[in-house]
Parts: structure tokens; sequence; C-alpha cells
């Protein structure tokens, strides 16, 4: 398992997008200030914004997820074997939000669980 970004789910991304960009000075690696989905190199593990789901939802983001409504930020982790990992997760009781799915308009696996203080992390491979 490797953390490959931290995703922040923000209230406004074209704001947060030129933060980033203009103001801090990142490299983008994917999106501009009009996506939903931008993603910046930070060296080892890169920072991606994206809006919050379920309270607004965007309409370039076609499948909002309801169950990250209220959170800040996701930790991502790039793994070999969704199904796999999330079976391990699940053997030894961690609180699952989402079971692994497809995202073709990624290219990913993903699925979704919490840690004890509540914060959501994903895990993603590919399809």
């Amino acid at each position: 398992m490797k953390v490959s970004h931290v995703r922040l789910l923000v209230p406004n991304v074209r704001e947060c997008f030129l933060f980033y960009r203009d103001i801090i000075g990142l490299e983008v690696l994917h999106g501009n200030e009009d996506t939903p989905y931008a993603e910046f190199r930070t060296g080892d593990i890169n920072i991606a914004l994206e809006p919050r789901m379920g309270s607004e939802p965007v309409k370039d983001m076609r499948r909002p997820h309801e169950f990250s409504a209220h959170d800040q930020v996701a930790i991502i982790f790039r793994v070999d074997d969704v199904d796999a990992v999330y079976d391990q997760l699940k053997s030894r009781d961690v609180e699952i939000v989402k079971e692994p799915h497809d995202t073709p308009e990624w290219g990913h696996r993903v699925a979704y669980f919490r840690d004890p203080g509540g914060n959501l992390i994903e895990l993603n491979g590919g399809i």
C-alpha cells in the first residue's frame, strides 16, 4: 500500500486551484481552473482538489457520493489489488464506507473506508 495523493474536498475548486497554482506555485498534473478535479505535483505524494460531494454536486461529476458530503480530506492509497486489500481490512473490522467498484471514467477500481478518527480513505487501483 502506497499513499499516492491527498485529496482536498473543497467548496470552490476554481479558487483553490488558483491558490495552489498561482500563489503556492505547484506544478499542475491534471485539470485547470475550470475542471471539477485537479491534481498537483508535490514530490512523492500529490495534492488533488475535488468538490465536496453530495452537498452541491458539480454537473461534470456524474456520480456524486453522499457518503463524503461532510469530509474535507481523503487519503488515497494506491494498491495492486483493491479487492484483496478490501477483504483483508473487512476481516479486521475496519469501518467500510463503500465496497469495491469500478470508476471507468477514471480507469480505477476503488473502495472507501474510515480510520478510527473518521477520516475518509480510498483504496485505488487499476481496472
